[in-house]
């Protein structure tokens, strides 16, 4: 394997690209496309444009990371919303260049270089811009932004101590059941003091999405947003039919789950702060520190196989992980890349819980397959459609199951709790998609009417979870969605996770009969990148599409048996 000499992160040089260079560089690509006289010439310039769009990418990429792990930095503040205003004319002579492309009488020689799906994914992109919409999305980069520095901004005092969001997850998850009602009613104290705050924000967000879309001729904001999250091959019909396999086959066995974890736990009449406890002696928590985790982790990858041993030492070398919650972090986890570099990098908020060897191994499930397709020539084939991508991650949450005795002294508890939580997240993620959907078909429903329609939403597929909101009004009164911060920033991306986890499911189940041929299968899926749409993507792969009728009922029955296997009852 060749071997990478990449400097340390942290002295990478922070360097913002200039607007007027980058739109100069861009229009003589346009040039050069428009006047080649021949398919090589084309194609020379097409390289030449690919090669800049890498280098642009890191720096921006860059940029972003650097804000992400510091929203409080007046520097890195002043970076990213230049980044949020210059970025849309950046993207406007990008489409020109994706024009020329398209209308290049060299056309055919460029498809035999690019394939045809580069040209299908040129064509969906122009539907989704114009110069008329660059205003809507300054404004929505702006309102993002906002949303992201007010969750960031909890400074929430418990018993003697400071945290934000992410640090007070292991107190909602103690042993002590006063612990996790103060610590519950401290973190969504704090979120009823922001909520019409986060209310408005989003508000704006709808109202600017919408506006979008009616410039560009659609209905609503629907189609467009499907437009941008490049669903090729599905329908919103076809989603929704999905969310109803998913409400009979799962809700019940979810249901279930949770009525076993509060029996389990010998608590009868069961409050929100008792929701996150599944076992009578505690959740199993990751052993020793970060640096602990991530050097059990070396150890894991070193197991695996070649390929996640070199990949995963490179990333810690490199200083590209940035793992611990901390005053100022923005929310979540994320995996992002920077083609100059040809490595990945990892964001999370460890709090202490198992969910830190969740994220773990889910953020670097996308690092290993970017490190898998990073050398793909066209970009735009490296990463799949986002559906794709959350295939890799929690396929490779399952692959990492077999040496949880590294990170818990009870890896029996976590395997349960990892796949009941897995098959619990469906109905959620459903919900969330609903939502989103119901949100864009009405974009003038007041706040109040969109916490009481994803109120009726946990009825219709949580109904186990509302029970337990009685005492706790930010709840029952239909808040959660306001932490989800994939409503805000990126909106229809959250059906992807769902589809994605009935897929990493068919890997489990093959995985637990046959090792090799479910690895060869989920390294081959990955070193595809996204050459290809979601539905021919997973076929190639051999795996059975989840908008197919029985395939949603048919991937959750083995399941069952599993979960019973571990015996933790």
């Amino acid at each position: 394997m060749k071997k990478d000499n990449i400097p340390p992160f942290e002295s990478w040089p922070v360097r913002y690209p200039n607007k007027k260079t980058v739109i100069a560089k861009i229009s003589s690509f346009v040039e050069g496309m428009k006047k080649a006289s021949t398919g090589e010439e084309a194609y020379k310039v097409w390289k030449q444009s690919a090669k800049y769009s890498d280098k642009i990418y890191t720096q921006i990429s860059h940029i972003s990371v650097l804000y992400s792990i510091n929203t409080q930095d007046k520097k890195l503040i002043k970076l990213q919303k230049k980044m949020n205003q210059d970025m849309p004319e950046i993207e406007a002579v990008s489409k020109e260049f994706s024009k020329a492309v398209l209308a290049s009488p060299h056309r055919e020689y460029l498809e035999k270089k690019l394939g045809s799906f580069y040209f299908q994914m040129a064509e969906n992109a122009l539907k989704g811009f114009s110069e008329a919409i660059i205003p809507e999305m300054i404004k929505e980069s702006e309102l993002t932004m906002q949303y992201g520095a007010l969750i960031a901004s909890a400074k929430i005092e418990f018993r003697g101590g400071t945290y934000n969001l992410s640090q007070m997850g292991k107190f909602m998850e103690d042993l002590d059941r006063n612990t996790r009602k103060e610590a519950a009613d401290a973190y969504y104290g704090f979120l009823s003091g922001i909520k019409d705050q986060l209310e408005d924000i989003y508000d704006q967000l709808v109202k600017v999405r919408d506006t979008m879309a009616k410039k560009l001729g659609y209905k609503s904001y629907t189609e467009l947003g499907y437009i941008n999250m490049q669903r090729y091959d599905y329908t919103p019909e076809e989603v929704a039919a999905y969310r109803e396999a998913i409400r009979e086959s799962v809700t019940p066995l979810a249901g279930k789950i949770a009525k076993a974890k509060l029996k389990r736990v010998g608590i009868k009449k069961p409050q929100v702060y008792d929701m996150g406890l599944a076992f009578k002696d505690g959740n199993p928590a990751p052993l020793g520190s970060t640096a602990d985790k991530v050097a059990n982790a070396q150890k894991m990858y070193d197991q695996i196989s070649e390929e996640t041993s070199y990949f995963f030492n490179l990333m810690v070398k490199t200083g590209v992980l940035d793992l611990e919650a901390k005053p100022g972090k923005q929310s979540g986890g994320y995996m992002t890349f920077f083609p100059t570099y040809k490595i990945p990098f990892i964001f999370s908020n460890f709090n202490g819980t198992s969910g830190d060897v969740d994220v773990l191994t889910h953020e670097f499930g996308h690092s290993f397959q970017y490190c898998m397709s990073r050398d793909i020539k066209i970009p735009e084939y490296r990463m799949p459609t986002m559906e794709a991508c959350e295939i890799d991650s929690m396929s490779m949450e399952f692959f990492a199951e077999p040496y949880m005795d590294l990170f818990f002294d009870d890896p029996v508890k976590y395997r349960y709790l990892h796949l009941a939580d897995s098959i619990s997240f469906l109905p959620y993620g459903v919900t969330v998609d609903e939502f989103q959907h119901w949100v864009y078909e009405n974009p003038n429903a007041t706040p109040a009417e969109r916490d009481a329609k994803w109120h009726e939403l946990e009825v219709k597929y949580t109904p186990y979870k509302v029970e337990a909101y009685g005492d706790c009004e930010y709840m029952a009164t239909g808040h959660r969605w306001l932490t989800q911060g994939h409503i805000f920033s990126s909106p229809f991306y959250y059906i992807d996770y769902t589809l994605a986890q009935v897929m990493a499911f068919q890997f489990f189940n093959l995985d637990r009969k046959n090792h090799e041929k479910a690895w060869k299968k989920y390294v081959k899926l990955c070193k595809m990148g996204g050459k290809y749409p979601f539905r021919t993507l997973i076929a190639k792969a051999g795996l059975k599409d989840p908008f197919k009728e029985g395939v949603v009922k048919s991937t959750i029955k083995p399941l069952v048996k599993q979960l019973n296997s571990y015996n933790v009852d």
